[in-house]
């Protein structure tokens, strides 16, 4: 029962597009998915409710730093993983995500602003690794990225990231409007109407990379749902 926090201190860094992509995915692939809706914007518990119930996905909204572990306590016998959006902010509520992570995803676009609020949270994590001997794994990921070009701002954040020592996934997510569209249609990308949405397909392989990566950056454990035990996370050697 993995908990996989997306935090970035600034706004708009593509955080909240990063966890519908991934906890849908998983949801599609079987994964029984909890979505801890933290961020006072509620894009995802909109979405929730604009989707209707969704087969192996559920989203708890209005979620605080008092509620944060009662909700993981209560839902762990029918959930694979949670997935917590967090404010795009610097609270006591990071400190507390951060702290029950498994893994820890930091979205970044290609800005000096977005490299600031991931940066405040990479010395958090380091904060909390010093003070508390707390090791939290954590990665990068670029997000809203040109899927022809590389801009210059993009090479120097991947850079920067580099000369720290920081993992960068991958797999970036892309800037496509299919990544747009469901936060105003609901539903998944599979649902999308590819007369209206271009390149789903393509949106698609993007996300199931970024899924992929993801799952292999979790420790393993054993899971039951229905009917059959699966591995959740890396596959076993």
């Amino acid at each position: 029962m993995p908990v996989i926090t997306f935090a970035n201190t600034k706004g708009g860094a593509g955080k909240t597009t990063a966890v519908l992509l991934l906890a849908t995915e998983l949801a599609r692939t079987g994964h029984r998915v909890t979505v801890l809706d933290a961020d006072p914007q509620l894009w995802i518990s909109r979405w929730s409710e604009m989707s209707g119930e969704m087969k192996n996905l559920s989203v708890i909204s209005h979620v605080t730093m008092a509620s944060l572990e009662t909700h993981i306590r209560e839902n762990r016998g029918n959930t694979d993983c949670f997935i917590i959006d967090l404010p795009g902010t610097k609270s006591p509520l990071l400190t507390m995500a951060l702290g029950i992570s498994d893994h820890v995803i930091i979205p970044v676009q290609g800005s000096a602003m977005d490299a600031r609020g991931a940066a405040e949270v990479l010395e958090h994590i380091a904060f909390l690794n010093r003070k508390m001997n707390m090791a939290i794994n954590h990665s990068v990921v670029l997000t809203r990225v040109n899927a022809m070009i590389s801009t210059r701002s993009m090479l120097l954040v991947k850079a920067l990231l580099a000369e720290k020592n920081v993992r960068v996934l991958n797999t970036a997510i892309a800037e496509r409007a299919a990544f747009r569209d469901i936060f105003d249609y609901g539903g998944t990308l599979a649902a999308l109407d590819c007369q209206k949405v271009s390149n789903i397909d393509k949106a698609m392989d993007n996300v199931r990379s970024f899924a992929d990566e993801v799952l292999a950056l979790l420790p393993v454990r054993v899971v039951r749902s229905s009917p059959q035990l699966k591995l959740f996370g890396r596959k076993a050697a």
